[in-house]
């Protein structure tokens, strides 16, 4: 039997995690490096992206730029691999939410939210998969939300996306995992990062989204590691086409 805790050791591995800057993507990154992984991140702040490659140290590189462009997918790609070679784990933690009611969405604001939310992950995706074709091994994250299988006020835009992550993920596995690569993603309950910054804001709806949970507290960061290190490591090479939900049980009652 194998040591079990060389099961979750990724060293030797290169990761890409987009939305590196900050919220879980940074943790993200942070976490797959103290596994061995060498990482990059791929966001649009130089400066965040200057902290986390300065906390990480030599096993940390950066690339500036916009995952939803997709125009530039192919240079993206290029400056990624150019850090440490091709990524054999690729985390797209990268997302935005306009919260919108639905009246008032705009097609502005619908394509941005679409482009980011589920268009960068596919096309990102599609770019490095030939590279984890010819190594006959990796790992594709994706994250996906309580809104993916819940309706929230103000998300129809956001929940669209992740309705499509779900199905995203079941289809990359389908696609792909004939050839040693996973496709799986996470739904986050709710966490303290920027995007959801309204929430924690309001003591009051923070506490209900705590009650809503079975623990009866909202995520911490910390909450996020286990799940994260166990879908990009050697641990869930069985698991894919899954959502592993992190919310302390909320999608439970």
């Amino acid at each position: 039997m194998d040591d079990p805790k060389a099961l979750f050791d990724l060293t030797g591995r290169v990761a890409c995690i987009t939305g590196a800057s900050s919220g879980l993507g940074r943790r993200a990154a942070l976490t797959l490096a103290a596994a061995g992984a060498q990482v990059v991140g791929v966001a649009r702040r130089p400066d965040s992206l200057a902290e986390l490659r300065e906390e990480i140290g030599q096993s940390a590189g950066m690339v500036v730029g916009d995952v939803s462009n997709r125009a530039k997918i192919g240079a993206l790609v290029q400056d990624v691999e150019a850090i440490f070679g091709a990524p054999d784990i690729l985390v797209h933690a990268a997302g935005v939410n306009t919260r919108q009611t639905a009246d008032e969405v705009t097609p502005e604001g619908w394509d941005a939210t679409l482009s980011l939310n589920l268009g960068a992950p596919f096309f990102l995706s599609q770019a490095m998969v030939p590279a984890m074709k010819a190594k006959g091994w990796g790992r594709i994250v994706n994250f996906a939300s309580l809104q993916t299988t819940r309706a929230f006020p103000g998300g129809i835009a956001y929940g669209a996306t992740k309705g499509g992550i779900g199905q995203l993920t079941r289809a990359m596995a389908e696609a792909w995992s004939p050839h040693g690569i996973t496709a799986n993603a996470i739904g986050p309950g709710f966490f303290p990062t920027e995007l959801t910054q309204a929430v924690f804001s309001d003591p009051e709806r923070a506490a209900r989204n705590a009650a809503q949970t079975c623990i009866g507290r909202n995520g911490r960061m910390e909450d996020i590691d286990g799940p994260i290190l166990f879908l990009c490591s050697r641990a869930s090479d069985y698991v894919t086409g899954q959502i592993l939900m992190v919310d302390g049980g909320f999608t439970a009652k």
